[in-house]
């Protein structure tokens, strides 16, 4: 699996700030930090909503019964490494 660049883990967390309406800029995301529960504190809505901005810009198919979901968004930078392998565009 590619290691996701910084480019990408910069957009990623812009995309994560503007399209969740994070009260917080983009540089304040630690990439290592869980995406979900503590850390950034986002729910299953809201990683919904990621799983869709992401198949729009990148042709990446997130399914919710997917058994690496855990894994995949443990963190912004395990989503952005399983970006940077499965993109399309």
């Amino acid at each position: 699996m590619k290691t996701a660049d910084s480019q990408l883990l910069q957009e990623m967390a812009s995309l994560l700030v503007t399209e969740l309406n994070l009260e917080m800029s983009p540089q304040e995301i630690d990439p290592a930090a869980a995406l979900y529960g503590d850390g950034l504190g986002l729910d299953s809505i809201d990683i919904l909503e990621v799983s869709l901005v992401v198949s729009r810009r990148y042709g990446v198919q997130l399914r919710s019964d997917d058994e690496n979901n855990q894994k995949i968004f443990a963190s912004l930078s395990s989503l952005c490494d399983y970006i940077a392998a499965n993109r399309t565009t």
